[in-house]
């Protein structure tokens, strides 16, 4: 650990030296750091301006240092610190001016730090602190101390798990005297066991949290009663899962809440509810807001009459049917969340008469229903926003009667019946944000989503369309601004799909199968600032495709397609690189063909490459493959007859010309890279030079091919390397040389014929050449693996092959 580097996290500005076991600042910090993790080191012990190296730190990590002791001015050159994390040291010495010069402090942890009173903690003068967390310690007593008052910014301060047992009058007086609106205040996990009442009178807080607080029933039930006159925004009562101390709800517990003036009410992990529900709203019937968290609740308690609720939360509940009937009975209810319950299954019963209700949400659990939705929402014509998403098996009627002010509708991840086969959104003619994504809907209906004229988000992707292609379906959404039909198997885009989508901002096409960008299609979007195309089949964005990309356009992802790195498409090689601020996920963006260039980079594809115009090419193109089928009329018609001739005609002569070359090469022209560079410049370069015969090289001009391949080839060599590999395989003039080579080998007698098979063979391909797998079967081969012991292992083989009757000087 001694030995280990700094870590730079940001260059001159972060450093990390957790677990380096430093006993100071390391000199190799620089004076610009402004964040610095010492954590896990041996520090031991803090002396006055110990940190002057580092006048510019903002945020100073000192966990499990083994600090014993903070002298005074031990900070004192920190003025620009904005926090300090102590976590984990014992400290037992805490000077009076230790934390001098922190004028600018905001945070400070001194969770585990053997802190056991509040009136020796030297930290009145911090007026800039927000917050402070003195977590696990063993303080005893909530009395606050006088200096309490001067920290007038705080935010936060949190006694969770200390030993604090009884609040008595006047502990909390310090922030009686200063507005604490915003100020939340964590007492969970101590072991309370009375709160005198008047602790909490005329205090106004922003959060109090209370969680696994109370050992007992009574207990909590005597301490809340402790908390008349209190006022608070959000008060949160109830366990931890892991530390459950109290499991039943039982009747009249929350009784001590009815003196408490509070905006948000939260209880969160009891287990176990029984008959004892009916008392749980008495005293937070007027609460603006209800939370009721990971509680085993079967069903809703009775609601006192005149509620003033607004909004209710049931998350991770234990519902098996949408209580609606008593939901019901929270006239005064806006918003209403039921999620995240694996039991809740069934909604049959109806929400009657919440003229004010807006918001729904019924996400994250396993419903499954016919006839949404209008029967489910009787007399709630406010409603705006509806979430039935992340649910199992929905069917959607059409009847939107009672809920046709909706703006908001979200089915995503709920498979959906309705949709796609016939027009079911008609009425909800004002509804800007639909989600069907993932919801298995197949549109076969050009009138899916007819009566949508208002809509400006729609998102269904992962879904899937008629024969996967996009006709007219978007003709009416004239106001779409956002539009996601990613994943959903689509080939092609008919040429007037997008002609309505004038103020479309941001498209999503990706992950799709479209094979190419037509100019037709796309140019009606004009307004478009988002385009993401990526993961499609596109081999290139032809010049009319990049004339019509608006100007407005500020995002674009391509990458993940099936890019033709040609000079033919030079234009767009180019507009690639000057267009970087404008395509997103450029290191996905790489070549598909030529094999030579696949995967390579677009934006560091060489354009010095493409000399010629893309005219020119394509000529050459096409004259090569009109000279290409020439030759092969004339291989097919004539080679045969004419390469046994000058075979038999040269072998007479063989011995007297003598052996020019050690081995003639027959190989792709596909795989000539491979050969100059693994096979060439070793062989030739090495001691003893052996000479090898290339047809790129060494072939006569003027001179048929097939007399060269003969002559200069094999009836001056003395043997044959035949390098397999796919491309060698599916090439004919390869074939044609392999065969020649076992004609020679037969009609000279040798055994010359030295085969090297590459690591990357097409298998299947090898064994639909009869004559070569059978070859290889019979005779040994070297096979080439591009690994440092798989080389040695081939280089000893191949020369030594070689050498065999190579006559040369030393």
């Amino acid at each position: 650990w001694l030995d280990l580097p700094l870590l730079q996290v940001t260059p001159n500005k972060a450093f990390r030296c957790m677990g380096l076991n430093v006993s100071r600042v390391p000199a190799e910090v620089p004076n610009t750091t402004q964040n610095l993790d010492l954590s896990f080191s041996n520090l031991k012990s803090l002396g006055p301006n110990y940190f002057s190296s580092v006048p510019e730190l903002q945020l100073l990590d000192l966990t499990r240092c083994n600090l014993h002791t903070i002298e005074d001015n031990s900070f004192e050159d920190l003025r620009k610190l904005t926090s300090l994390i102590l976590t984990a040291n014992s400290l037992q010495y805490l000077g009076t001016a230790a934390f001098c010069g922190l004028t600018s402090l905001k945070k400070l942890v001194l969770v585990e730090t053997n802190i056991a009173s509040l009136s020796d903690l030297p930290i009145g003068h911090l007026h800039t602190l927000q917050e402070l967390n003195l977590g696990h310690n063993s303080i005893v007593s909530l009395k606050l101390p006088k200096y309490f008052t001067n920290l007038t910014s705080l935010r936060h301060l949190s006694f969770l798990s200390n030993k604090i047992t009884y609040i008595s009058k006047g502990d909390l007086d310090a922030l009686r005297e200063v507005n604490r609106f915003n100020l939340t205040l964590v007492l969970s996990l101590n072991d309370i066991k009375y709160i005198e009442p008047g602790s909490f009178a005329g205090i106004h807080l922003g959060e109090l949290v209370l969680r696994s607080s109370f050992e007992n029933f009574i207990v909590m039930h005597t301490s809340l009663q402790g908390l008349t006159g209190l006022q608070v925004n959000r008060l949160i009562v109830g366990e931890f899962r892991n530390s459950q101390r109290l499991v039943d709800f039982q009747s009249g517990l929350l009784n001590g809440l009815c003196q408490v003036q509070m905006q948000e009410f939260v209880l969160i992990c009891f287990r176990d509810f029984e008959n004892n529900t009916d008392t749980l709203f008495n005293c937070i019937g007027n609460v603006s807001s209800i939370r009721l968290v990971n509680l085993e609740l079967e069903e809703v308690s009775e609601v006192p009459m005149f509620s003033q609720v607004k909004q209710l939360e049931c998350k991770k509940c234990k519902f098996k049917e949408v209580p609606a009937i008593k939901l019901s009975l929270f006239k005064e209810l806006r918003v209403l969340r039921i999620t995240k319950s694996k039991h809740l299954t069934s909604f049959q019963q109806k929400f009657e008469s919440l003229s004010n209700l807006e918001v729904i949400d019924l996400s994250e659990n396993r419903l499954s229903f016919t006839s949404c939705c209008s029967r489910k929402f009787h007399k709630c014509p406010n409603l705006k926003h509806l979430n039935l998403s992340f649910n199992s098996d929905i069917s959607v009627t059409g009847d939107f009667t009672n809920v046709k002010n909706l703006l908001y509708l979200d089915f995503q991840h709920t498979k959906l019946f309705g949709p796609g086969s016939y027009p079911v959104f008609l009425s909800l003619q004002k509804l800007i944000y639909l989600d069907i994504s993932h919801t298995r809907t197949h549109v076969k209906s050009q009138c899916t989503f007819c009566g949508l004229n208002s809509l400006q988000v729609l998102k269904m992707a992962g879904n899937s369309f008629e024969n996967n292609k996009l006709a007219n379906n978007f003709k009416n959404l004239s106001h779409l601004h956002t539009l996601d039909i990613s994943g959903c198997k689509l080939v092609h885009v008919d040429r007037r799909t997008f002609d309505a989508l004038s103020e479309l901002k941001e498209l999503n096409i990706s992950n799709n199968k479209i094979l190419s960008f037509d100019p037709v299609v796309y140019k009606p979007l004009q307004a478009l600032t988002a385009l993401d195309f990526s993961n499609n089949q596109l081999s290139v964005l032809l010049d009319s495709a990049l004339e019509i990309l608006p100007d407005s356009l500020v995002l674009l992802d391509i990458s993940q397609n099936l890019f033709e790195c040609s000079c033919v498409y030079l234009n767009f090689l180019k507009w690639i690189k000057e267009k970087q601020e404008l395509l997103q996920n450029k290191e996905l963006m790489i070549c598909h063909t030529p094999a030579y260039v696949k995967n390579v980079s677009l934006s560091s594809f060489d354009l010095s490459s493409c000399q010629l115009s893309a005219s020119t090419v394509s000529l050459s193109v096409i004259m090569l493959l009109v000279v290409a089928a020439f030759l092969f009329l004339i291989y097919k018609y004539y080679f045969q007859l004419y390469y046994s001739l000058v075979l038999l005609s040269g072998c007479k002569h063989s011995a007297e010309r003598g052996n020019t070359y050690d081995a003639f090469v027959i190989h792709s022209s596909k795989d000539q890279e491979w050969v100059l560079k693994e096979l060439v410049e070793p062989l030739e370069g090495g001691t003893p030079p052996f000479q090898l015969c290339l047809f790129s090289r060494d072939f006569l001009p003027g001179v048929p091919v097939v007399t060269n391949i003969i002559q200069e080839g094999f009836l001056s060599s003395r043997n044959v390397i035949a390098v397999i590999s796919t491309n060698f395989l599916e090439s004919k003039w390869c074939g044609f040389e392999f065969d020649i080579a076992q004609s020679w080998q037969l009609v000279e007698g040798k055994a010359g014929i030295i085969m090297i098979v590459l690591e990357e063979v097409n298998k299947a391909l090898l064994r639909q050449r009869l004559g070569l797998s059978r070859y290889l079967r019979r005779n040994t081969y070297l096979e080439w693996k591009n690994k440092e012991i798989s080389k040695h292992i081939f280089w000893r083989q191949l020369t030594g092959v070689l050498l065999e009757g190579k006559k040369w000087n030393h």
